[in-house]
């Protein structure tokens, strides 16, 4: 038995820049041990297996893998996954609603790429920035005082360090210890410089011990980031405001992400994230045996 699949890159103009994803279609009947297999064979931040949903409202049902796990919600493949589906006629273009661990998520698709809304806001505690920037091969002097290093998700939880720009560059993929020794036991850091002043932010995005050690485009970190900002009060606390994320560069695989937020009260309310997906290849893979 085999099963259709295609690779695209999201998040970019052009092949081989962006996240490569992974869509394998019509796995219904594996179990999650065979999927986690499929997404390891692939061995790319993550393989999205679109399903049929299971909730009244959802226009389809996404599980989502990287190398090593299951996520609940994760960027780059939403958008992927959305586009090829809406592509191949199975959602049409426009509105639809994705099903996924972060619960039914609003998706918008036209012919060049997507838009997917990030789950429920969270924010959690402060960290102290210095032992964090030593995690990733930085220094203290390193670190951008404008805002307290902490925890912020949109679907899925993220740490974030934010440094000068010329930092960025310099930054490490972390050893799994020392990072969860930094961040309370989190595994997924993302280092960030801003100019919030150009609507511009520079990140690279670190997750070891989740089998990515770095990732060239993080779309859960992006809207996850968006609540950090407004909660540091570096966004507008009403109100909608917008920002472009630019990652991946330092990997060869430059990527844009466009991140908006809405505001209330110094809250997060809702966030989206969006960009462009082309296509790259696809074929047939083997289902791994049951077992």
């Amino acid at each position: 038995m085999t099963l259709r699949f295609d690779v695209v890159d999201v998040f970019a103009d052009r092949p081989f820049a962006g996240n490569p994803l992974a869509v394998v279609h019509g796995a219904d009947a594996l179990d999650t041990d065979r999927l986690q297999a499929i997404a390891r064979e692939f061995n790319l931040s993550e393989t999205v297996f679109p399903l049929p949903p299971t909730v009244e409202g959802a226009s389809y049902r996404a599980r989502i893998f990287t190398p090593a796990e299951e996520l609940p919600f994760a960027g780059h493949p939403s958008v992927g996954v959305a586009w090829v589906l809406a592509r191949d006629g199975v959602i049409p273009a426009g509105d639809a609603v994705q099903e996924c661990g972060a619960g039914l998520l609003p998706v918008r698709v036209d012919a060049a790429g997507a838009r997917i809304g990030g789950g429920p806001a969270s924010v959690g505690p402060v960290l102290e920035a210095g032992g964090l920037a030593r995690a990733v091969g930085l220094r203290d002097e390193d670190v951008d005082p404008v805002a307290e290093a902490g925890v912020a998700g949109a679907g899925l939880e993220f740490v974030f360090l934010l440094v000068r720009d010329e930092a960025v560059a310099r930054a490490v993929v972390p050893e799994v210890g020392a990072l969860r020794a930094a961040t309370g036991g989190r595994g997924l850091v993302a280092v960030v410089s801003l100019d919030l002043g150009e609507g511009r932010v520079h990140a690279r995005v670190f997750g070891p011990g989740s089998g990515v050690p770095e990732d060239p485009a993080t779309g859960s970190a992006a809207v996850a980031l968006a609540v950090f900002l407004v909660d540091r009060g570096l966004l507008p606390v009403d109100g909608e405001s917008a920002f472009t994320v630019y990652q991946g560069a330092e990997m060869h695989r430059p990527s844009r992400l466009e991140v908006e937020v809405r505001a209330e009260g110094g809250t997060a309310v809702s966030t989206s994230v969006g960009g462009r997906v082309v296509a790259v290849s696809s074929g047939q893979i083997a289902v791994p045996p049951a077992g």
